[in-house]
């Protein structure tokens, strides 16, 4: 199997399982423990001003078509925590949105957070981030650049995404001739989230609150974007998420949404090495497609039907969603894999 990301890779000393296991689920002694499809979120002690945070644990867990498979990837919660953490900053640092971003540290963590039988903080390396608490705002906020996936299908059918009309004649994963914004409704586990027009979603959230959605998720991928294709990759789609910070006394701290969970990773995204990029047909890619289309594959073959439980994945499966993940991380981010000794 391609090495995992972050330190370290796997030497002949036998002392490095902490790192080379994957991590399916993490166990805390924190208060609040709730369980995504990918991420464990904890309540930490407030900030120093009283503001509640959180610490999010990115778990090797892998979902598809909105079920999480039973075979964990090793190494990818490290790799989604170095691509978002990296985005995350980005977008900060150019002023398109504040994010709920404080830290990276696993050092952090309180140690009353290690009690016996707990994950160690050795196997939260890499993983975690400490995060402003935020009430979500309910709508998935996607942002397509081109034609492919549940648009495509929508395309088909009715000539335009989400109520958004779109030119005749157009590909599968086709350019469109500008970013167009399709919400979507954020559903729980084990159920799948549902394109919605804007109109939906402004009923939804309030019709300002998603104007300022729009314009700043548009804004993020748009920038997101041309730094991506500079280096070699197609964002061809993504999705974010906001929020409103909540204060010390428990009631919003402000008016103004911003940017939480994740943003641009593998997992939220669909990235497209540019020099191979063809539209008319699916793409290759640096993200969890690649699993998508061996699990069509069965649900070609009728042994798996999109619903939980979903099935194994073979060995060689997860090695390539890993290698994968790992292109994306080093030339987004500049990210390279390091050892043992670098540390």
């Amino acid at each position: 199997m391609t090495p995992i990301y972050d330190p370290p890779m796997a030497t002949s000393c036998g002392s490095c399982s902490a790192y080379d296991t994957a991590l399916f689920e993490s166990r805390l002694s924190l208060p609040g423990r709730r369980r995504g499809k990918v991420r464990d979120v904890y309540d930490l002690p407030p900030d120093g001003e009283g503001r509640p945070r959180l610490l999010i644990v990115a778990s090797d867990r892998l979902s598809a078509f909105d079920v999480v498979m039973p075979t964990p990837v090793p190494g990818k919660g490290r790799l989604l925590t170095a691509i978002a953490a990296f985005w995350l900053r980005w977008v900060e640092a150019r002023g398109l949105s504040r994010t709920h971003l404080l830290s990276t540290d696993a050092g952090a963590v309180p140690a009353s957070a290690f009690g016996p039988g707990d994950t160690p903080r050795e196997s939260l390396l890499g993983r975690v981030m400490i995060a402003r608490a935020c009430r979500v705002v309910p709508v998935e906020c996607v942002v397509r650049g081109y034609l492919e996936g549940s648009g495509w299908k929508d395309y088909q059918a009715t000539g335009s995404v989400c109520g958004v009309p779109l030119p005749a004649g157009l590909r599968q994963c086709d350019r469109l001739p500008e970013p167009i914004f399709t919400p979507a409704t954020k559903e729980e586990q084990g159920r799948h989230d549902e394109n919605i027009p804007f109109v939906r979603a402004a009923a939804m959230v309030g019709e300002g609150l998603m104007l300022r959605l729009r314009e700043a998720s548009l804004a993020i991928y748009t920038a997101a974007a041309a730094h991506a294709l500079e280096r070699g990759i197609i964002i061809a789609d993504t999705k974010f998420e906001f929020g409103i910070p909540i204060g010390a006394d428990g009631r919003p701290a402000s008016d103004e949404p911003i940017l939480v969970d994740e943003a641009l990773t593998p997992d939220s995204s669909r990235f497209w090495p540019a020099d191979r990029y063809e539209p008319g047909r699916a793409q290759a890619s640096f993200d969890k497609q690649f699993v998508r289309e061996y699990l069509e594959g069965l649900v070609a073959a009728g042994t798996w039907d999109k619903r939980a439980p979903g099935p194994e994945l073979p060995a060689d499966v997860v090695a390539g969603t890993v290698a994968r993940y790992e292109e994306a991380a080093r030339r987004l981010t500049e990210w390279k894999k390091q050892s043992r000794r670098d540390q």
